[in-house]
Formats: structure tokens, sequence, C-alpha cells
């Protein structure tokens, strides 16, 4: 089966028109896969005292979910690439809806990790990159702002959950919640409807796999003739294995472009969030159980989330506006830099707040960062790498971003059960993220010089090809002048053969 054809750029991005029901999809199916995660920290005390387990062990629920979301982005861009982001995002609704429901009669933590953690953040990972992958196939011009548009559906259904959450629990419990959960993330399966994908006119693709299936096949009988009349024949045998090996990378390096890791860009921008989700999702797991340990009522401390994620929601959209901006757009990376910095100041000014207008207040400053950072978390890797090559970027960057997402909420967990305070969950955090942020601005810096100067020589290189090329243009100029049949050449031309004959003449007496 041949690729499917959203997978390649088979036409121009529209940018526009249906693209924003596309965008209307990738919000809910986004949000869901990023805010998910986070709303369901609403259960976890309940769920620690039922089990009787520690911070650390109920932080893994999370840990594995958001790891296995990230983590399993290779295998979500192979499939995007080989049938389509529409059956795939389904297919991750289907996975969410199922795993929920599972969750709902677990009987130990364990089990909670695999129905939860596994199962339910491979549903997710389905949701995900899809989403963000077809919105590039959609827009150009206005991607950012699209992406922002997009992106804004985390804050919204983690502004919805986290209420939602509370409510379920207190009259149905966690296990009756879960099952009503697993319903709702079904409605993943009507936005992945959404993603019509985009295909050029269908007679000229025909035609054009028509003539393009003529020439292969005229190739291949035209080689087996080859081959058959060569002497060579026998020594080609001996280097199928080779032939056999080289084709498997060439298969595997279609779907995920291992050459990325040549790019000084896209190695900088790896490094960077590979260290940032150390720190990332810490703290906004570990909010509403916080605001709880400290006496705080169980509907005020989900609503901080949904103060979180009010402000997020106004932060995504006017990022993306904002990194539109031809000031901006150009030196993107630094913007991106300053906001993780940002972010990462804000979980060490955390331990300072006291009592429940500190934490609203670090919650409204939270949300802002964290919405800034989110609208341009892939813009900035699609600027990097390209529209062509982001999906295998996409691929790449989450599989190696899962490791530190599944190490960060255990660690800041093992953190609060060693020290029995959260302060210095969120001093590791924000220490983390601004250190990532440095990184990333200085790095960025570095490469913006390196990318001047190639450009520089390019052009350098060109100027001194330029008089070369001008002076052969010039010499195969005055040849052609010259060499001209006129006809005001016609009396000598006439002349000069008259005088060969006679030579010739001579030579033959």
């Amino acid at each position: 089966m041949p690729p499917h054809s959203d997978a390649g750029p088979v036409a121009g991005p529209p940018d526009g028109g249906w693209g924003w029901v596309v965008v209307f999809g990738a919000f809910i199916s986004i949000g869901f896969a990023y805010a998910f995660p986070k709303g369901i920290a609403i259960f976890y005390k309940e769920i620690q005292d039922f089990f009787d387990t520690s911070y650390s062990e109920i932080a893994w629920v999370s840990s594995i979910m958001l790891a296995t979301t990230y983590g399993a982005g290779p295998i979500s861009s192979i499939l995007v690439n080989r049938y389509g982001s529409r059956p795939v995002v389904i297919l991750g609704g289907l996975l969410c809806g199922i795993g929920m429901v599972s969750a709902a009669f677990c009987t130990s933590i364990i089990q909670l990790y695999i129905c939860v953690g596994f199962i339910t953040g491979l549903g997710l990972a389905l949701n995900l990159q899809p989403s963000v992958i077809i919105i590039g196939r959609y827009f150009l011009k206005r991607r950012p702002i699209a992406n922002g548009l997009a992106m804004a559906g985390s804050p919204v259904m983690l502004c919805t959950l986290a209420p939602l959450n509370q409510f379920l629990f207190d009259n149905y419990g966690w296990r009756g919640s879960f099952l009503i959960l697993g319903a709702i993330l079904l409605h993943c399966c009507v936005a992945g409807a959404l993603f019509r994908p985009i295909s050029a006119d269908k007679a000229s693709v025909k035609t054009q796999s028509i003539e393009e299936g003529k020439e292969v096949l005229k190739e291949e009988v035209t080689k087996d003739v080859i081959e058959m009349n060569s002497p060579t024949n026998i020594r080609m045998e001996t280097k199928t294995e080779e032939e056999e090996e080289r084709d498997c990378c060439e298969k595997v390096n279609k779907y995920l472009d291992f050459s990325l890791f040549k790019h000084r860009g896209f190695l900088i921008y790896l490094i960077g969030n590979v260290l940032m989700f150390l720190g990332f999702f810490a703290p906004i797991v570990f909010l509403a159980p916080y605001a709880k340990h400290i006496g705080i009522d169980e509907y005020s401390a989900a609503f901080l989330l949904s103060i979180l994620a009010i402000v997020d929601m106004v932060a995504r959209p006017t990022t993306g506006i904002i990194a539109n901006s031809k000031w901006v757009r150009p030196r993107i990376q630094y913007f991106f830099s300053f906001s993780i910095a940002f972010n990462g100041t804000c979980h060490l000014l955390c331990p300072l707040a006291s009592g429940y207008t500190g934490l609203v207040i670090y919650s409204v400053f939270f949300g802002l960062a964290f919405g800034m950072v989110c609208a341009m978390l892939f813009e900035t890797l699609m600027d990097l790498v390209g529209a062509s090559r982001f999906t295998s970027a996409v691929g790449l960057v989450t599989i190696a971003e899962c490791c530190t997402i599944l190490l960060g909420p255990p660690i800041g967990g093992t953190l609060i059960d060693t020290f029995g305070d959260y302060k210095y969950m969120f001093i590791k955090c924000g220490a983390v993220m601004v250190l990532a942020g440095t990184f990333l601005f200085i790095m960025n810096y570095y490469n913006y010089r390196m990318l001047a100067k190639e450009e520089k020589k390019r052009k350098a290189k060109e100027e001194d090809t330029k008089p070369v090329r001008t002076e052969n243009e010039g010499r195969n100029n005055w040849n052609k002048e010259h060499v001209q049949d006129g006809p005001e050449l016609e009396p000598l031309r006439e002349e000069q053969e008259g005088l060969k004959k006679e030579a010739n003449g001579t030579n033959e007496v």
C-alpha cells in the first residue's frame, strides 16, 4: 500500500478553508493529549490513600502516560506517513477509551500503570503527532496562528477537566469517574474524522501514477535485459545481501530521517528540550496535591488548575500572534529560550508563596509561561528543519524526550517523600528549566552566527564563479557571432572552397 496522500507534499498548503475545521479537530485531540495527564492528577490523593502508596509511586501513573505519549511518537509518525492522520487519530481515540474503561476495574497500582499509563498513553500519542503534522500540511503563512489556536485546546480541556473530575469523583468515586472519562475520550474519534487529507486533482494523480508505472516497467524490463546479457551477472548475485541491507536502511530512513542528527539546529533543539522536560510536567502534576497538603479544600485546589488553564488559554494564541510578527519570526528561537527560562523562574519563586493567594498568583504566572512554551514547542522545530522533514523530526524528538518525561515526576515525588516538603521539588524543576533556557539561548546565538557565516561564504563563492561564467559565456557568444552563417560571408566562403579544390588537385598530381 503506498503512503497516504497527506504524508507527502502532494499539494500546496491552502492556508485556510477546510484547514480551520482541521484546526478545530486538532484543538480537541491536542487538548486531550496534553490536558488529560494533568487533569487526572485530581484523583491521585484518593488513589494514593486507596492503594496505600507513596508520592513517587502514584507519580509513575502520569510519568508512564506522558512518556508513552511522547515515546510512541516515531510509531505515530510512521503510521501517519503510511495511512494518513485521520485513521491514526481515530485508532488513538479508541485506545484512550479502552484504557480508561479498563482502569475502572483495576485492583492494584501496577494495573493502573498498564491501563492508564501504557494503553491510554499510546492512544494520546496517536492523537498528538498526527494533529500537529496535519496542521503543517494545511498551513504555511498562518502556521504560527494555527498552531497557537490548536495548542489552546490544552488549557481549555484542562480548565474543563479539573472541576469536572472533582465533580465526578464526589458523585461517582474514582472508578465511576474513569468509566465516564473513557466515554468522553472517544470524542477524539470524531475529531480525527475531520482530518480530511490534502490531495491534488484525482484525475491528474491517476494519470501521473499510470505514466510513472509505465516508466518504472520500462526501466525494469531494460535492466532485466542488460543483466541477462551481461557477463557480470554472477558477480551481481553476490551483492544481494548488501543490497537488501541497504534497502532496509532506506525504508527505515523513509519514515525516520536519521540524517537530522547531522543538523546543527536540530541537535541544539533536542538537547535543550530533553533537559527542559526533566522539570516541565512535575509542577503541574503536583500543584493540586500540594494545595490539598497545605490544607486547601478540594474544589479550591482544583480551581488552581483552572486558573492556570484560563491564563494558558489566552497565552497560547497571543504567543502565536507575537511569534508570527515580522520582528519575532526571524529570531523565534530566542523567544522560545526566554519562555523556558521564564517558566523555570516561576517555579523557583513558588516556595515563597504562602497561602491560597500566593498559589493563585503562582498559577497565573505559571499559566502564562506554560502557554508560551507550548505555543512555540513545535513551531520552533518546524522553523529549524522545515515542513518536509518535520514528521521525522517530531518522531525523533519525542522518543528522545520520553526518558526525561518519564523520570521528571517520580524524581519530584522522591524529593517530597525524602524531605516531606514540596518546595524542593519546585526548586529542582525551576533550576533545570532555567538551565535549559540559558543553554538554548547561547547555542541558538551560536547557530545564528554560524548560519550567517555559511551564507556569507556561499554568496562569496557565487560571486567568485560569476566572472568566470561570464567570461566563458562571452567567449562562446563571440565564437557564435563569428562562425554564424550570414549571406554577407557567401563570396568569401566560395573563394575559400575554390582555393581548397585547387590545392587538392595539385596534391593529387
